[in-house]
């Protein structure tokens, strides 16, 4: 089928045939003979790479400049939402039928907003939990949307952001009866049955434009399920990179994926030692100014360092604990082939596009704190696997699992290679999860009787696949708590959410969470401090992943406790109950780690001291920023006028990791905590010292370069004058041509 013959607007066909596609593959096809164009719901589970993204394209752009319609694309990561954002950059100079540019938005973060400025816009793209959000805050656009595009739908199996994906999905098809459903997915094998619960068709296809060759490597040996096979060098005791090196000599690049942050890091530094020796000149003279971007950008750490040097050689670690820009920075050079070697956790295969000619999975097992290791799923196998192959540069594509004896060879082989996909099943029945959704029915007024939400309940994919007699006591449960704790009230027939409980779904936190903190904060004593509200949050089911305090912290924090035992807002176990007491301790733990960040302690001692992760501490000073805003809200509706100042305070230094002294530094774009207290040392105390200075003395403050500077002044109001700019560039730009000579 040819894109000039499809039934689309002639300003979008020629955007297609210019971007280089004139035919399209057979999935695509197979979608616009379903009628996706004509606004029949569908499900699409195809390849990675087969094109899915262009029936998304081709429905949406119809939906808006044809019909005038209003579309929403949901995605169940941040970091799939920016790369989509991209995409339809392509579009944006598209006139409609009333002469104006078709305008595109995104939205991921701020979950206590209706974002009302969203209205304005005709693409709309969001993560799974925005839009969740958004439809607790009853944003009024939202009855406006004709056209619902769902990427990697198969979430709806994820046991922490599946049940999200479902209501919402549910709660859209109520409020939009008539919108088309358009649902995307690599490997779904139960698509019929998606389908069915969507009202919509399914098309299912193995078809690749890149084969795939699936296989298992034994020593110096990979087998591949083709019946083929390939002998590897063992230049290295590390069959990873022997593979790796054996892909970049034949021009192609490489995915490894490994089980953990740390592990994924030490793949990249030994593939760095290999990968340098086959770089041109050229390639490392590229490799280094990106190197240098990394560098320059964000705080100095260990982990940004050691990033920078690995990009010189041609490879990256790729995981949560990356700053956005800086995984931006590896995404992109590695499209464009500049990085040779990715080293990356397994979220990676769930969100950005970036295909490679081999993919090599390190191990079939994951860990988890608090549950151990465990096999993964064929599912999350297939997503990984379904990287291989680069459309344009490559015949083939080869996925290798990685064994150590014949026997696990021959498991593997069976258990993954071999092997279909799990089917997907819903996972809303677990009763932390319901609960909030239950809340957040109410308290948005979708409901008004305890009927209507059983009714609503019985909707979702759960009830589809399960019945509505298994999800009803479900629910009856779920409410039983929020009327007990005082979040929803009966009258008669009649169900209604109180302040309490509409405030908590506003939040977007737990119930529980709402339930601790509303307790913590009638109980509190005069004796509060900073680690009085920091162990209160950590106290809620909201922060993940809990932290455990070794053998040797229990007597150490035990000893806290006993020092500080009134400081706290929640009572403490007794010593005798071993589960719940450790469990405390593991809160006073993280709590002493956000203390250490908002004391300025570096981030690698942070990290070295109490054995997180990196990327865990971005993790939990972005959740605890978020939970102590919603202790600021809960303590403005209980009348806890004392305290706000207070929380406000400690929140921000969250934020920002800083002492309290830093506050009115680092709130200047750019300055973060290691710049702050270098202007702070330098005797730069406030905004009035800066906006005083000239730029030259700004600039020698250590971190402070020219063009942060300016910034500086920029922002403080200050004067730059023009021969003084000049005159410190052209100094800048000498420096740097001696430094080349040299």
């Amino acid at each position: 089928m040819k894109v000039e013959d499809l039934p689309i607007p002639e300003s979008v066909k020629k955007s297609i045939l210019e971007s280089g596609v004139s035919i399209l593959y057979p999935p695509q096809e197979d979608a616009i003979r379903a009628e996706a164009l004509e606004g029949r719901n569908l499900v699409l589970a195809s390849p990675t790479a087969s094109g899915k993204t262009l029936v998304a394209e081709l429905c949406a752009l119809k939906h808006i400049i044809e019909g005038g319609g209003k579309v929403l694309y949901l995605t169940p990561l941040r970091a799939l939402a920016s790369e989509k954002y991209d995409d339809f950059q392509k579009y944006k100079n598209i006139s409609k039928k009333n002469g104006r540019k078709i305008s595109i938005a995104i939205s991921s973060g701020d979950y206590d907003s209706s974002d009302q400025w969203l209205s304005r816009y005709d693409l709309i793209i969001v993560t799974n939990e925005k839009c969740d959000s958004l439809l607790r805050h009853k944003s009024d656009w939202i009855k406006e949307v004709s056209l619902v595009v769902t990427d990697e739908v198969h979430f709806l199996n994820d046991a922490e952001r599946g049940p999200t994906l479902e209501v919402t999905l549910t709660r859209l098809m109520e409020i939009n009866p008539k919108a088309q459903f358009l649902a995307l997915s690599a490997t779904i094998r139960n698509a019929e049955e998606i389908a069915e619960w969507l009202k919509a068709r399914a098309i299912t296809t193995d078809w690749r434009p890149v084969k795939l060759a699936e296989g298992v490597c034994l020593d110096d040996e990979c087998q591949f399920n083709d019946g083929n096979s390939i002998k590897v060098n063992k230049d290295d005791q590390n069959p990873a990179l022997n593979l790796a090196v054996l892909t970049i000599k034949q021009g192609g690049q490489v995915l490894i994926f490994a089980e953990t942050r740390r592990k994924a890091v030490d793949y990249a530094k030994r593939a760095a030692t290999v990968v340098s020796k086959h770089l041109s000149k050229i390639e490392k003279k590229t490799l280094s100014g990106l190197a240098d971007k990394i560098a320059e950008s964000g705080e100095r750490n260990r982990l940004n360092d050691l990033l920078a040097e690995l990009i010189r050689n041609g490879v990256a670690f790729h995981h949560a604990g990356l700053v956005t820009f800086h995984r931006k920075i590896v995404e992109d050079a590695f499209k464009e082939g500049r990085l040779k070697v990715i080293s990356a956790t397994p979220t990676l295969a769930a969100g950005v596009n970036l295909p490679a000619r081999m993919v090599i999975i390190t191990s079939y097992e994951r860990y988890e704190s608090g549950y151990g290791r465990f096999p993964i799923s064929v599912l999350d196998y297939k997503q990984m696997a379904g990287r291989a192959g680069r459309p344009k540069y490559d015949k083939i594509g080869e996925a290798v699992l990685l064994s150590r004896t014949e026997e696990e060879q021959d498991y593997l082989m069976e258990s993954y290679v071999f092997a279909k996909p799990e089917r997907i099943w819903s996972k809303l029945a677990a009763e932390n999860i319901l609960r909030s959704h239950v809340l957040a029915s109410v308290a948005s007024g979708y409901v008004h009787t305890e009927q209507g939400l059983y009714d609503f309940f019985n909707k979702t994919f759960y009830a589809h696949e399960y019945g509505s007699e298994v999800i009803a006591p479900l629910v009856a449960k779920a409410l039983m708590f929020l009327y007990k704790e005082r979040m929803i009230s009966f009258e008669g027939k009649g169900i209604s959410a109180t302040d309490f409980g509409r405030r908590v779904s506003e939040l977007y936190i737990d119930p529980v969470s709402g339930v601790v903190i509303r307790d913590a904060l009638k109980r509190r004593s005069e004796s509060l401090t900073d680690m009085s509200f920091l162990h209160m949050v950590c106290h809620t089911p909201d922060v993940v992943p809990k932290y455990y305090p070794r053998r040797r912290e229990i007597d150490e924090f035990g000893a806290y406790v006993g020092i500080h035992s009134e400081e706290f807002m929640i009572p403490i176990p007794d010593e005798t109950d071993m589960i719940e007491y450790e469990s405390f301790l593991g809160e006073i733990k993280c709590a002493h780690v956000l203390e250490s960040w908002t004391q300025e302690v570096p981030e690698d001692e942070i990290i070295e001291k109490y054995s997180v992760e990196p990327g865990d501490l971005f993790r939990l000073v972005d959740t605890v920023n978020w939970l102590l805003y919603a202790s600021f809200e809960l303590s403005r509706l209980f009348g806890h006028k004392d305290l706000l100042t207070k929380i406000s305070e400690i929140r921000e230094r969250v934020d920002k990791g800083v002492k309290k002294e830093l506050l009115p530094l680092v709130r200047l774009e750019g300055i973060g905590r290691a710049r702050g207290r270098m202007l702070f040392n330098s005797g730069f105390r406030n905004i009035d010292e800066l906006k005083q200075a000239s730029i030259d003395k700004i600039t020698q403050v250590p971190l402070i370069g020219l063009q942060t500077a300016k910034r500086i002044k920029e922002q403080v109001g200050g004067l730059i004058k023009a021969e003084e700019w000049e005159r410190l560039k052209t100094k800048k730009e000498g420096k740097q041509r001696s430094l080349s000579e040299y």
